[in-house]
């Protein structure tokens, strides 16, 4: 099972990467465990300064804006 942390303080750009990213990852039948960070502390420890931010496994792997679903099928 891959953990899934989205970086956010709950915007719209953020909820719709988390939505994207647990409707991708249940298209392709992976099993993860989606995670939601919204501490400003917390998510600049991960070196993120834009947000949304996706960290896969404790990688950040995307920053700033929605992902498109080709980068997130990508990840799965």
């Amino acid at each position: 099972m891959k953990i899934v942390k989205i970086l956010g303080t709950g915007c719209a750009n953020c909820k719709n990467t988390a939505k994207l990213v647990e409707e991708v990852a249940a298209a392709r039948g992976a099993s993860i465990q989606v995670e939601k960070v919204e501490d400003l502390q917390d998510i600049m420890g991960y070196g993120v300064l834009s947000t949304p931010g996706v960290v896969i496994d404790g990688q950040v792997v995307h920053a700033g804006g929605v992902p498109s679903r080709a980068k997130v099928e990508g990840w799965f």
